[in-house]
């Protein structure tokens, strides 16, 4: 299938005819359409117009790639015009309390997809999952939380997934039933780091990492979660994760004054490498035009960037007393061990039911359970000293923990 969409895409171009040309005018509109929304969110509909400029300049998709980003813009969006009509007729959703919400914003491949799905386990936890944060609306039920016709969906989403990238689930844990990186809410305002997981997309990250409304995405964020605790499903915290918080360190304490903050640490080389590794296999599927030197070079300046930026904010806001630091070397000796280290921090209660679900999850899912995720600096034309320099006020930081 793959093979034809793109055999017949190209043959189509070198006509000069693009069936799946992406053009935001035409998302907007179609989104409105079928959502039956009659109003406007200005800032979203700017960052989609900023995104599709940059795909349309930068992110060479091959047609299947083109198909399946503007599907997938589509539905962003229709999902972003229900919840404002909801939340729009239903005001108390904004009134709902988000209280003590726990951030897991290590870097990329420092072991916080797996620490956040152990800690998704203890039944306190409420954590957006994968399929509310692709097909949120209607927002789930105690009695439809487990089995819904959303669920199913991504659930054979995935598995084509699966398929297309085969080393997909050696790299990265993803299940439609697992909890979401906050990503995928971001997404709903079109400033998220999720699009240039999938293109090279360097204009749009500039415009991300340098001049979007950080602050009025993570007030979206607050209001994602409202809505999704309004089907009644709610536990005693939230729990969330992203690397990419490490840049939004200010806003999450705005909008979240009594937040926690896990971060965890590892090597930066190790970090760079397996960051491209999963990035670069993901974008090959979306464009024929993948270099893995320049992904390489790219995550190098991001993460580096974007943790620079993490210390400074972390300085000027003294909030140790919410923030926790670990190794990913101590978790992966003993993930049980490194876990109550984070709930003697908080001050949180420990139970027995919560330590026999992280044992279970850790027995149902070992490390390399789909096999062994090899990667190397040499692999993105990089250098482990220069990858050291780049991350020097990282490495100092990291030296002394």
């Amino acid at each position: 299938m793959l093979n034809v969409i793109n055999g017949t895409g190209y043959a189509l171009r070198k006509v000069k005819l693009d069936p799946f040309k992406i053009n935001a005018d035409n998302i907007i509109a179609k989104a409105k359409r079928k959502a039956g929304f009659t109003g406007s969110i200005p800032k979203a509909e700017r960052g989609l117009h900023k995104l599709v400029q940059s795909i349309n300049k930068e992110g060479c998709p091959n047609p299947f790639g083109a198909l399946a980003v503007k599907g997938l813009l589509e539905r962003i969006l229709y999902g972003r015009y229900k919840m404002e009509q909801e939340m729009a007729k239903n005001p108390w959703i904004e009134d709902q309390k988000i209280e003590q919400p726990v951030f897991i914003i290590g870097m990329p491949r420092t072991g916080t997809t797996i620490l956040h799905a152990i800690l998704h386990e203890d039944p306190a936890h409420r954590s957006p999952l994968a399929w509310e944060c692709l097909l949120p609306y209607p927002a789930a039920t105690p009695e439809n939380f487990r089995d819904n016709a959303q669920l199913h969906t991504i659930e054979k989403e995935f598995g084509q997934l699966f398929k297309l990238v085969p080393d997909f689930r050696r790299k990265h844990y993803m299940e439609a039933d697992s909890p979401q990186e906050c990503l995928g809410i971001t997404a709903f305002d079109f400033n998220s780091f999720q699009f240039s997981a999938q293109l090279y997309l360097p204009s749009y990250m500039d415009w991300f990492s340098d001049e979007s409304d950080m602050l009025g995405t993570m007030r979206f964020h607050k209001r994602f979660l409202q809505y999704l605790q309004s089907g009644g499903v709610k536990g005693e915290r939230w729990l969330l994760k992203s690397p990419v918080h490490l840049r939004r360190l200010p806003e999450i304490f705005e909008i979240y004054p009594d937040a926690r903050i896990i971060m965890t640490h590892r090597g930066p080389a190790d970090i760079v490498s397996s960051t491209a590794s999963l990035i670069s296999s993901v974008r090959t599927l979306y464009s024929d035009n993948e270099d893995p030197n320049v992904t390489g070079k790219e995550q190098a300046m991001l993460w580096s960037k974007y943790f620079d930026r993490f210390i400074e904010s972390r300085k000027i806001l003294d909030r140790e007393d919410q923030i926790i630091d670990l190794k990913f070397e101590d978790f992966v000796v003993d993930q049980v061990e490194t876990i109550e280290k984070i709930y003697t921090r908080f001050g949180w209660e420990l139970s027995d039911e919560a330590v026999n679900n992280f044992r279970n999850f850790l027995a149902e899912n070992p490390r390399e359970k789909h096999g062994k995720h090899k990667y190397s600096l040499d692999n993105f034309g990089l250098k482990e000293d220069e990858v050291n320099q780049q991350f020097s006020k990282y490495l100092e930081f990291y030296n002394q923990l």
